[in-house]
């Protein structure tokens, strides 16, 4: 039985299958590794390759560029756990997974040259950034907020701008300089070295002044004075 007749789970109003979809997926990924450019491509080329008709591939996505995004999230390092009510701790996961998601398109090409590729289809990009970078840099500037409101990190300044300090210099590295080291303690150091300048400042020590009080007589005057 082809995958098209495998339909058990419904999604969107219409039956889907597991099977079907997978075969889809693969489908795109052999297609990009025999070096099929993005652009030749065609719903038709993808569906003949998956063993599926047309309708079955637009049961899921509503066009390519839905598709493509999808496959990206397949062969990408999976979204990391967090805890969502954590600050600094849950962003080191956030940063770690830049990281990891750094060293994967490095070392896979498929990533590599469909990441090159995207900057040349805008719907394609902007699907990407719309579906999956903006709902990271949500949640990780919600991290951001949680560190400020539980006092890991200064109130004073804009929580957009604490953001972009921690997570620019991971992106630099893994995205504009691609012979840039990417060390496993990276995503800690990040952290350290901002926290440095942007933890909240101690409270003034009173310290001094009581001990002064302290030295001084009844009248005032400090111990041994006539």
């Amino acid at each position: 039985m082809q995958a098209q007749d495998e339909d058990q789970e419904p999604r969107r109003g219409r039956p889907r299958s597991a099977a079907a979809e997978r075969a889809i997926l693969d489908a795109v990924v052999e297609l990009l590794e025999a070096g099929e450019p993005l652009a030749g491509l065609s719903i038709e080329r993808i569906a003949r390759t998956a063993g599926v008709g047309k309708a079955t591939i637009y049961r899921r996505w509503s066009g390519k560029e839905e598709l493509f995004v999808d496959v990206l999230r397949d062969i990408e390092p999976p979204e990391p756990d967090v805890s969502g009510t954590a600050g600094l701790s849950d962003l080191r996961v956030m940063l770690e997974s830049l990281r990891r998601r750094g060293l994967a398109q490095r070392s896979s090409v498929i990533l590599h040259n469909v990441f090159a590729q995207m900057k040349s289809h805008p719907r394609l990009w902007a699907e990407y950034q719309c579906t999956v970078i903006e709902p990271r840099r949500a949640a990780m500037q919600a991290a951001v907020q949680r560190a400020v409101d539980t006092g890991e990190l200064r109130t004073d300044l804009d929580v957009g701008l604490i953001h972009d300090l921690f997570v620019g210099p991971m992106l630099i590295r893994t995205v504009h300089r691609p012979d840039a080291p990417l060390p496993p303690d990276l995503a800690d150091r990040i952290i350290r070295t901002l926290v440095e300048g942007l933890a909240p400042c101690p409270a003034p020590d009173a310290a001094p002044a009581a001990t002064t009080a302290s030295a001084a007589g009844p009248s005032g005057k400090a111990a041994g004075q006539a």
